[in-house]
């Protein structure tokens, strides 16, 4: 706990709140790309202590809300198939497909468990020897290593029971196609401390150069996002763009090779549709031709998907920055936890969820807080 009290630190959080508010001298737009550092965000108010002008918004760093609609569907037509066992974390169960979500085809008969590690459905397969188990693999480069490790274990035992159903995605195309969009209002970006903890930060110099935005990795507490944000900011007012790592304690320049070696053997690179987003060309994983008897998507033939996605939700411009939760005129009313509209509102890195769990949805729907608003007025 000494460790975390350091970086929950309230006396250091606010002299970082104060160098921010003296360096800022025009209006800037920051987006942090992690699901877990928005709901740190929110958690702490840390957007409502930051000066005016200053607006922080969030990206699509949560992978299962951009998991698209159509992989959903197909999860749900697999876990309907006789005798399979499907596996997934527990967030995947209600994210709505077009015809509901894993949680109502499980009542409806379907096998559907909730795991906590590809190694369990490992360990399911290896109990179930007679049974296709099935494991939806998704994620960002933070979880690739242990889903491939599953994969790599059911080939070397020759388990040919375990596939996995994967919609893995990569960070840095989605950062590429936010800045190349016409309606981008990003100006630089807290980079996700997790997944550069095993991909490591010297890939990002590419999108620094080929951008000039600022890049600074981040941790996720409320210590550690205030300086990411105070580095941006200065880089910014400076006219530079680096990549500088704030997360030091987690995070090296390389990476992890033992785990980017085991990622290189089991995955390639793909093109990706991202829910809200749309194809991203080369931002996702997908199994190798050496991994095929263990492709879910390829051994269950599910035919074409007609997807039906809520005309209400506006979870992909939230996904881009482009608005936030409480622009949605659904959220907090139509769409809450309990009935969810999108995905943004069911993972717990969404960012409708981290809005609607910490009050959010309680205030004012001009998008200011009632403590940035009492500030803008004195």
């Amino acid at each position: 706990m000494r460790h975390l009290d350091e970086y929950r630190d309230g006396a250091s959080a606010r002299r970082l709140a104060a160098a921010i508010a003296r360096t800022v001298s025009r209006p800037w737009t920051i987006m942090e790309v992690c699901g877990g550092q928005t709901h740190s965000i929110v958690r702490y108010g840390l957007d409502q202590i930051l000066p005016m002008g200053l607006e922080l918004v969030h990206g699509p760093g949560c992978p299962v809300c951009v998991t698209p609609i159509e992989t959903i569907d197909r999860a749900h037509a697999i876990a309907s198939r006789p005798g399979v066992i499907f596996c997934s974390f527990g967030d995947m169960l209600r994210v709505p497909g077009s015809r509901g979500d894993l949680l109502e085809s499980r009542s409806k008969g379907a096998d559907v468990r909730v795991v906590y590690s590809p190694l369990d459905a490992v360990n399911l397969a290896a109990a179930n020897p007679d049974r296709p188990v099935v494991f939806f693999a998704i994620g960002f480069e933070t979880t690739a290593p242990a889903n491939a490790m599953a994969a790599w274990m059911a080939k070397k035992r020759g388990m040919r029971n375990l596939s996995l159903l994967v919609s893995h995605v990569l960070v840095p195309p989605a950062i590429s196609a936010i800045l190349e969009a016409p309606d981008n209002r990003v100006q630089g970006f807290l980079g996700p401390g997790h997944v550069c903890s095993v991909v490591g930060c010297d890939g990002y110099d590419r999108l620094v150069d080929r951008y000039r935005v600022p890049i600074v990795v981040t941790g996720f507490e409320p210590v550690d996002l205030l300086r990411g944000v105070w580095m941006v900011v200065r880089q910014l007012e400076e006219r530079r763009a680096e990549v500088e790592n704030a997360y030091g304690r987690a995070v090296r320049p390389e990476g992890n090779a033992h785990a980017l070696r085991l990622i290189d053997e089991v995955f390639e690179v793909c093109d990706r549709k991202w829910r809200g987003v749309g194809t991203i060309p080369a931002s996702g994983y997908r199994l190798r031709e050496a991994y095929r008897d263990h492709d879910a998507e390829r051994l269950f033939e599910v035919g074409a998907i007609e997807t039906n996605e809520s005309p209400t939700c506006i979870s992909g411009e939230i996904l881009r920055g482009l608005k936030k939760p409480h622009d949605c005129p659904a959220f907090g009313r139509e769409c809450t936890p309990q009935c969810p509209l999108g995905a943004t509102m069911v993972s717990s890195e969404g960012a409708c969820a981290a809005y609607y769990s910490h009050g959010r949805h309680l205030e004012s729907k001009t998008g200011d807080s009632p403590q940035r608003t009492q500030r803008a007025q004195r």
